[in-house]
């Protein structure tokens, strides 16, 4: 699996994607990840990548040029590849679209800024704009790092244990409705602190009343 993201701020994401499972998975070259300064394709000078907008307003908008160019530069079309906005307005992403966008074999993400990119991108150049909320952001890094990582869990040998796949919240869910469970709780050492308890069923040893009381637990949460 390939990720590539195109950002004016390529340095925002060394730390996250230099860390824990994601570098893991980045080092055994599971998966790769290319984050291009958005910069290289702009066509003066002065590296610029966004102008004022026209009819007026505050705030300045990301020109279409530069994003063109770098599509045109990154797109294979051997490759199963999808072109992915991020933006307040896109649809919401849920793990309903972590399955379906870990079939493909590529991903590019565009990560806007300012007031936002000029809408010719959203119309003939990306395949789908997605928001991870209800809310805004500064720019669409984060939503990048929160996308690449939901995905990359699912490419066979990014975890170490592929049942926590099966068991966690999300895990079962149906590709057709979007539905699933949470996961059930968990418990570890020590088994009472504050006169807090364990529930007694997790210290039983007895393996189906426990996965009972999880499911039961899950659906109750």
């Amino acid at each position: 699996m390939r990720f590539d993201i195109l950002t004016i701020f390529p340095a925002i994401f060394d730390s996250y994607f230099g860390e824990s499972i994601i570098n893991r998975a980045r080092e055994k070259k599971i998966i790769r990840i290319n984050v291009h300064d958005l910069r290289r394709w702009a066509g003066d000078k002065h590296k610029t990548v966004d102008d004022t907008p026209y009819g007026g307003g505050a705030g300045m908008v990301f020109k279409i040029e530069p994003i063109f160019k770098a599509l045109k530069a990154l797109k294979d079309a051997k490759k199963k590849t999808r072109i992915i906005l991020f933006s307040a307005k896109g649809k919401i992403f849920t793990q309903k679209d972590t399955r379906r966008l870990a079939k493909y074999d590529r991903l590019i993400m565009i990560c806007g800024r300012y007031e936002g990119v000029d809408e010719r991108v959203a119309g003939h150049l990306a395949d789908e704009e997605i928001s991870i909320g209800e809310y805004v952001l500064t720019g669409g890094e984060i939503p990048a790092m929160a996308v690449v990582d939901s995905i990359s869990r699912l490419v066979p040998g990014v975890l170490g244990n592929s049942q926590s796949l099966n068991e966690e919240s999300f895990g079962n869910c149906d590709l057709k409705t979007g539905n699933s469970d949470m996961e059930y709780p968990h418990y570890t050492k020590p088994e009472i602190f504050k006169k807090w308890k364990v529930p007694p069923v997790l210290l039983s040893g007895h393996h189906k009343k426990i996965e009972k009381w999880r499911k039961k637990a899950a659906k109750r949460k």
